[in-house]
């Protein structure tokens, strides 16, 4: 959260192209939902639940909102829901594909 938060207090950012500026916030935020689920479930070998999963993409997303919120201050940047939206889909796919990922660790040791 402190790197994205860093990020986002640059006033002049690169030049991306069109649609990159989304892709990157889907990474970033894909990376944080990572971060997220594995310290909600405080083990590497721990499965995820479906509960946690929607825990990871609330944080994110709502750390999302208070990251556009802070751009609103930063001059001259500018707030905009669809990176809220990018940062939620990124996200979501982190906390899925590990949900998924983890299911098929606990397959696994199971048998």
């Amino acid at each position: 959260m402190a790197f994205i938060f860093t990020l986002s207090s640059i006033a002049q950012v690169p030049q991306l192209p069109e649609g990159g500026d989304k892709d990157l916030h889907a990474l970033l935020y894909a990376g944080l939902a990572f971060v997220v689920a594995r310290a909600l479930t405080g083990a590497w070998r721990t499965r995820l639940t479906i509960g946690l999963v929607l825990a990871t993409i609330a944080i994110a997303g709502l750390y999302g909102v208070s990251d556009e919120i802070h751009q609103y201050f930063v001059p001259p940047r500018q707030s905009d829901v669809m990176d809220v939206a990018a940062d939620t889909v990124g996200a979501a796919i982190a906390a899925v594909g590990l949900y998924v990922w983890s299911g098929i660790i606990r397959g696994r040791h199971d048998l």
